[in-house]
């Protein structure tokens, strides 16, 4: 019989309902002829670009509307260069880690960091400045709109802007939400309208055009979901994606849509979110690679990255395994799309790196693979397993010699998913066995078995599921 793979990582509030985790493969829908409905590949490795010299996590990378990428380490802000150059352009008057939020208006940058202060980069000299103004009262985030910089005043349910194709500011020219009082965390610009994301709500603006202050909220357009982690916003096309909380709840994963609040979490990975010591140091942002638009959701203080694949509607895990072979969660802190290539900084060093889908390590490192099967069970009888075939893409290994050969490994767990047995290995195949067979046999009896499958290999491979062979035990 074969066992398809149908959806991602979900290990649910009892494991006898099901434990699959999916770590570092992203599932892809397949055609309707294929043989099956999913197939599972590796996640984008990551080679370095650049390193900044910075001992800081890198809190930004920007890419400009001339093209340019900027990015923030610590205090230290850098200009990249097309050819991975860094050049130092000033430093910030706080130093922090947390996330930097920058927005231009073809002239000039506007950078801000959660604090009272603000600076601007002139795209032309790409000179550095803080700005001083009556008007300016800092913000967590910038965004531009209509000629404007929509930002929001901290810890306050107040927005303001910067006079029209300037980065001058009003004292009077600021507004506050008018549905609600709770305090805007958060400003996103979607299809020229300002979403003003709340502790508690949302509410949509737009450029009505008044003398007064030129934007005001859409009539009847009002959302119930605010926001408990700033740094978890971020906006795909026309869709802004963040962890909500509202006046009944919170840790739902929300996709603001056309005036819409949609949950796309699930209940297996809300329930991992409320497992998390501390959620409100959620860092979000989105990236795009192969037709994919991923929605990528880490938890420094949980160590844990989780990514949502809004091709398939399914979430997968990501991480990075250190020299101790501890998971922690994904090396990138924030990402941009700059001269053809998918960036990210490094939340622990001011290195930048590429992320590429034709590499198959982290800067060398090994990537841990793993994904877990649903539960093996015929109406309570006891099975014999008498083999397990992986239905795996090999052969992929290139032709030069490695230091060791790749092996998958595979243990199961006879207890629904409570305990694990020990891992017994097959080889991936040398270059060029496209027909290897990855085969294990004589497995045993049980009445309900959850399989694992996990390898590390530097190169190309991909998973279906698997052919198992089953004969009744008796009862």
């Amino acid at each position: 019989m074969r066992i398809p793979l149908t959806g991602g990582a979900y290990v649910a509030k009892s494991i006898i309902a099901s434990a699959q985790r999916c770590l570092n493969l992203y599932p892809e829908i397949n055609p309707k002829d294929a043989p099956v409905p999913f197939t599972y590949y590796p996640r984008p490795g990551i080679r370095l670009l650049a390193d900044t010299g910075s001992l800081s996590a890198l809190r930004t990378l920007y890419r400009a509307s001339n093209g340019n990428l900027y990015g923030v380490s610590g205090r230290a802000v850098y200009l990249i260069s097309s050819t991975w150059g860094i050049t130092f352009l000033g430093a910030l008057a706080v130093s922090l880690n947390t996330p930097v939020s920058m927005a231009d208006n073809g002239v000039d940058i506007v950078l801000v960091d959660g604090t009272l202060y603000g600076y601007t980069i002139n795209l032309a000299t790409n000179t550095f400045g803080q700005i001083v103004a009556e008007g300016f009262y800092g913000a967590d985030y910038v965004q531009y709109v209509d000629t404007y910089f929509v930002l929001n005043k901290p810890n306050s349910p107040v927005m303001y802007i910067s006079g029209s194709n300037a980065t001058t500011f009003d004292a009077l020219d600021f507004a506050s939400k008018a549905g609600s009082a709770d305090n805007i965390v958060a400003v996103q610009v979607v299809h020229r309208e300002v979403w003003l994301i709340g502790q508690l709500s949302t509410e949509v603006w737009y450029n009505t055009g008044a003398a007064d202050f030129t934007f005001g909220p859409i009539s009847g357009v009002y959302i119930e979901h605010g926001c408990c982690a700033k740094y978890s916003v971020a906006k795909q096309d026309l869709s802004v994606y963040w962890l909500s909380q509202d006046q009944q709840g919170d840790l739902l994963v929300i996709e603001g849509n056309g005036y819409k609040a949609l949950r796309i979490s699930t209940h297996a990975i809300e329930r991992e979110f409320q497992s998390y010591a501390v959620v409100n140091d959620a860092i979000g942002f989105t990236y795009q690679f192969e037709g994919h638009t991923f929605y990528q959701l880490t938890f420094p203080t949980a160590q844990r990255t989780w990514v949502y694949d809004v091709a398939s509607g399914l979430w997968h895990e990501e991480g990075w395994t250190d020299d101790n072979g501890i998971q922690k969660r994904h090396r990138a802190n924030c990402a941009a799309f700059a001269y053809g290539t998918n960036v990210i900084g490094d939340w622990e060093t001011g290195t930048i790196h590429a992320l590429d889908t034709n590499i198959y390590q982290d800067n060398g490192k090994s990537i841990v693979f793993l994904r877990s099967f649903p539960h093996i069970e015929k109406e309570g009888r006891r099975l014999l397993h008498r083999q397990f075939i992986a239905d795996m893409e090999v052969g992929t290994a290139p032709g030069t010699m490695l230091p060791a050969e790749p092996m998958v490994s595979l243990r199961w767990s006879d207890t629904r998913g409570a305990s694990w047995g020990n891992a017994i290995q097959q080889t991936l195949g040398s270059a060029g066995d496209y027909l290897t067979s990855i085969q294990f046999q004589r497995l045993g009896v049980a009445r309900d078995r959850v399989y694992e499958l996990s390898w590390s290999a530097p190169y190309k491979t991909a998973l279906n599921g698997a052919w198992l062979d089953l004969t009744s035990a008796g009862s």
